[in-house]
């Protein structure tokens, strides 16, 4: 899944008039028109973005804003309420990756590859390939070959079920260990520097939306609210 797109130059939101003005508003852009309430204020920006009485939403300069102000030129009537939430998604996604894939071109691997490591290295015991495909939401066509490329740079190793032959179990060699070892804590630690533009209480409240729209795209019962 590595990102093909040029990384822009990065976001330069307006803060609302009622905030710190040197606190980065990241939410804003995903969420709508910003209020003052203290609790849960995505949920509330989420829900004030669609008043007409409130006004457009604050101007920002990203890409996904250039792209909505282009369609609501070309269609006034167009509802593009969603293109502002999932189009950032997908795009600081596509960022995201492109930035911590680096690490991973300078080691010889994909991201595919790299998460069927991370796979093994997280679960602590071996695994099968059919195991490995559902951790990593691949075929199990893919998994096969990702295997062997993995089995022949002696990051992973294979061995036979003693009791059917036709199952294999998968395990991490030490180098394949030490290899995500080495890359994850880069990984984490760039991912850290990007949200502390948000404060706690935004990363929790962003953590929580962005769990509940998971669950709901994954076909989980949502919990009821307390």
């Amino acid at each position: 899944m590595t990102a093909s797109t040029s990384q822009p130059t990065g976001p330069d939101p307006t803060p609302a008039p009622t905030t710190d003005p040197e606190r980065l508003q990241a939410t804003d852009g995903l969420e709508g028109p910003v209020r003052s309430e203290p609790q849960r204020p995505a949920r509330a920006r989420a829900e004030g973005s669609q008043s007409p009485a409130e006004g457009q939403s604050p101007v920002h300069d990203d890409t996904v804003a250039a792209v909505v102000r282009q369609w609501r030129v070309v269609d006034p009537g167009l509802d593009t309420a969603p293109m502002e939430i999932i189009g950032r998604i997908n795009r600081c996604a596509a960022l995201l990756q492109q930035a911590e894939d680096a690490p991973l071109r300078r080691a010889g691997l994909t991201r595919a590859e790299f998460d069927l490591l991370g796979a093994l290295r997280r679960t602590g015991h071996e695994l099968t390939p059919s195991e490995l495909a559902r951790e990593t939401f691949s075929s199990g066509a893919a998994v096969t070959k990702r295997l062997k490329q993995l089995t022949e740079r002696g990051l992973a190793e294979r061995r036979g079920d003693t009791r059917d032959r036709r199952v294999a179990h998968v395990r991490l060699t030490d180098a394949g260990r030490d290899l995500v070892d080495g890359i994850l804590p880069a990984q984490l630690a760039h991912e850290r520097e990007v949200l502390s533009a948000l404060d706690r209480g935004d990363r929790g409240d962003l953590a929580v939306l962005l769990g509940e729209l998971l669950e709901r795209l994954e076909g989980r019962p949502r919990a009821p609210r307390a």
